[in-house]
């Protein structure tokens, strides 16, 4: 064997000559043929432990060096090396060219389940030349990852990881995880953490879908799952689990492997908190994130005042999650959303634009909102109206620039095109005029002035017939009392009824009054949507709104038509000419309401004898037609909306909304204050006149109300019974 070992040097080139030399030497010194045969470390080291011993291999010299003092460190030092060198002939020397290659799976049974974030190395017993067991934990030098030195220990895996992943490597170290990792802090990751968990090894090889799915459970099963991870890094677990239930994570739940996950938005290796200034997170840094995948919408963001202001180092200015939200990101039509249409402009604009701080710190006007909530935009928006404009329906959405840029869609060029997107046939008069109104002096006189001279003559008129009717209650109310004790003598009185209202007049009486009680509750409805009453409607349904709107029109309607008929029964008809002759004013009736105040004040004891119609009812009547041509007519106006603007320009039409608005007011407490009161409150009808239904008073009535026409009657001289 000697001999043949001799020849082979001759012919081998792989073997290097020097260290073969060396091992003869040793080999004559030792004498002993048995050696050769050994099967122990130590025989193995006799040539292994020469530096010098090389062989070639594919063009490359290799060194089959092995240094005993790191073995003999090792976690396999107690094997021998035939335990992982096996499948050669000992007695060969050198041993043959291909030699098996070590199976670490033969002792490392679990070795699949532990390392399937690299299946590479799988797929044969010790993997592919780039991954394989020797690469990642070494040849001889093997120590296992619970020694704290060891290269795969907790703080070293990331250099270890680093030395073939040496990008993601660059990113870790500069990552909270990492961070949190060399500051021990409990929970924080390293690479095996997030690599081989149950949810991220379960994927391999699967889909977009899956792979991300999977991904939002691995963050959350820290994030969220870990009390005191959960406690140092977010606000609350209802936030974290909010991404389920948004547009992302819904969408990912469909199918739709194109939506943002947590990966996405955070990164995998370079996770920063949102305060670093280099998070891809940070507000400053969230257009770029968020451009990824909304190219388009980043492009016209960058373009608006937003942008601009953002880029220049703002913070005040707002980013995409300061509309959107984080975690809880809704789709547009979701009526949650706080970027939906009936939303927008309360719970979006409404926070930056109604505050005085941030007014004052930029120069912006602070009322916006005020102005914009009272508008009927903004009215009907705040009633629940999904069709309304909004702030963004006509500021745009993410491409908002400054009245004063000549390509925004509120320059003042621009606003009959942009009015004209919900307005067809807007003109350049949508454009004169306040587009946010207020009734301030400064702002807009015209309307100053018009609510001014309302408001005194509301508290003047209404204020009037209080007084009166309070006046009037006292007295009627203690001659009442004193007629049941028996003070004042009951003066008899017949069985008879008499006529006050004939079954025409009736059905006119009530479709008014039909129409006008639809017309204040939809209308206030509309001004006040906030109020108790108007929020309980609106629970009913989520088109009250709308159904609002139509019975609003509807009543309208109605009461015109009705008034148009009155004119005709008034003049085409005996009873309706005879009814007009009564209702005209008198030089009478100023006399007899002095006459009536003097005898409530108990300046007079004679109590006035008031005709078929006193200037009680002429002042309600006439009054009614007043009112009904002034709503009328204001009401056509702002109904049909697009005709008149163009025709009064915005401000007429901002003049007839505010004269509707308070002659609808005047009209309300008109109806409360005064014809309520003769056919309700009246002690003389309490507790209601049923004139209106029957069509008769009784003779009692008759002549505590109208005892002047009761002489009429009696004498044979009235025409209307």
């Amino acid at each position: 064997m000697f001999f043949r070992y001799i020849r082979r040097l001759k012919i081998n080139k792989n073997v290097n000559r020097p260290a073969s030399l060396s091992f003869l030497i040793m080999f004559l010194s030792l004498g002993a043929q048995g050696y050769l045969f050994a099967q122990s470390s130590d025989d193995c080291l006799m040539c292994h432990e020469d530096e010098t011993l090389t062989m070639e291999k594919e063009g490359r010299e290799i060194s089959l060096f092995v240094n005993s003092n790191v073995l003999s460190n090792s976690t396999h030092k107690n094997l021998s090396c035939v335990s992982c060198h096996v499948g050669f002939n000992p007695e060969e020397l050198p041993h043959k060219e291909n030699i098996t290659p070590i199976d670490c799976k033969l002792c490392h049974k679990d070795a699949p389940t532990k390392h399937q974030f690299h299946p590479q190395m799988l797929r044969n017993k010790t993997g592919t030349s780039d991954v394989s067991c020797k690469n990642c934990h070494g040849t001889h030098d093997v120590v296992s990852p619970k020694v704290n030195l060891s290269k795969w220990s907790s703080a070293n895996l990331s250099t270890s990881c680093g030395n073939c992943h040496k990008d993601e490597k660059e990113m870790y170290v500069k990552s909270w995880h990492y961070k949190g990792l060399t500051e021990s802090v409990k929970g924080a990751p390293n690479c095996i953490t997030c690599h081989q968990n149950a949810s991220i090894v379960n994927t391999i090889g699967a889909d977009t879908i899956r792979v991300k799915i999977a991904q939002e459970k691995l963050c959350l099963s820290c994030h969220l799952d870990d009390p005191q991870v959960r406690i140092r890094t977010s606000p609350s677990a209802g936030f974290l689990t909010a991404y389920e239930h948004s547009v992302h994570g819904s969408s990912l739940m469909k199918g739709n492997s194109k939506v943002a996950n947590c990966v996405n938005c955070h990164t995998s290796h370079n996770i920063q908190p949102g305060s670093n200034s280099t998070s891809t997170v940070n507000k400053m840094n969230i257009p770029v994130t968020c451009g990824q995948c909304h190219k388009e919408i980043a492009r016209e963001y960058k373009e608006s005042i937003h942008g601009v202001s953002l880029m220049k180092g703002n913070i005040d200015a707002p980013a995409c999650i300061d509309c959107h939200g984080e975690h809880n990101i809704l789709d547009v039509n979701n009526p949650d959303a706080p970027v939906a249409s009936q939303n927008v402009s309360e719970q979006v604009c409404a926070p930056c634009h109604s505050s005085v701080k941030l007014a004052e710190k930029f120069g912006i006007s602070s009322d916006r909102i005020e102005t914009f909530q009272k508008s009927y935009h903004g009215l009907a928006s705040r009633g629940g109206s999904v069709e309304v404009a909004n702030c963004a329906s006509c500021h745009g959405v993410h491409n908002i620039k400054p009245p004063g840029d000549p390509t925004s869609t509120v320059n003042k060029k621009n606003l009959a095109e942009t009015c004209g997107t919900c307005h067809p046939g807007a003109n350049e008069n949508f454009a004169v005029g306040k587009i946010h109104v207020s009734m301030e002096k400064k702002d807009e006189p015209i309307l100053y002035w018009i609510a001014t001279f309302y408001i005194m003559l509301i508290v003047v008129i209404i204020g009037g017939m209080f007084l009166h009717n309070l006046v009037d209650f006292i007295r009627k109310a203690k001659i009442k009392k004193l007629k049941q004790l028996g003070l004042i003598r009951t003066e008899p009185h017949g069985h008879s009824l008499y006529l006050r209202m004939n079954l025409n007049e009736r059905i006119q009486h009530g479709l008014m009054a039909l129409s006008f009680i639809i017309l204040v509750i939809t209308g206030f409805m509309l001004h006040f949507p906030d109020t108790w009453w108007v929020r309980h409607i609106r629970d009913i349904s989520t088109d009250a709104f709308e159904y609002r709107s139509l019975l609003h029109r509807i009543a309208a309607v109605i009461m015109i038509g009705i008034s148009l008929y009155h004119i005709i029964y008034i003049s085409a008809t005996t009873k309706g000419r005879q009814l007009l002759k009564d209702l005209l004013p008198r030089y009478e009736d100023i006399y007899d309401a002095i006459a009536v105040a003097k005898f409530n004040l108990g300046l007079s004891k004679e109590k006035p004898k008031l005709d078929r119609f006193s200037y009680i009812e002429k002042a309600e009547y006439w009054a009614l037609i007043w009112g009904t041509i002034v709503m009328s007519l204001t009401g056509i106006i702002m109904w049909f909306d697009n005709t008149f603007i163009g025709l009064f320009t915005k401000l007429g039409w901002d003049v007839a909304r505010t004269i509707h608005y308070f002659e609808a007011w005047l009209a309300f407490l008109a109806i409360i204050v005064w014809h309520f009161y003769f056919v309700i409150f009246n002690p003389d009808v309490y507790p209601m006149s049923t004139a209106w239904l029957t069509g008769s008073i009784s003779e009692e009535e008759m002549k505590e109300e109208h005892p002047k026409e009761y002489e009429k009657i009696s004498s044979g001289k009235d025409n209307n019974q």
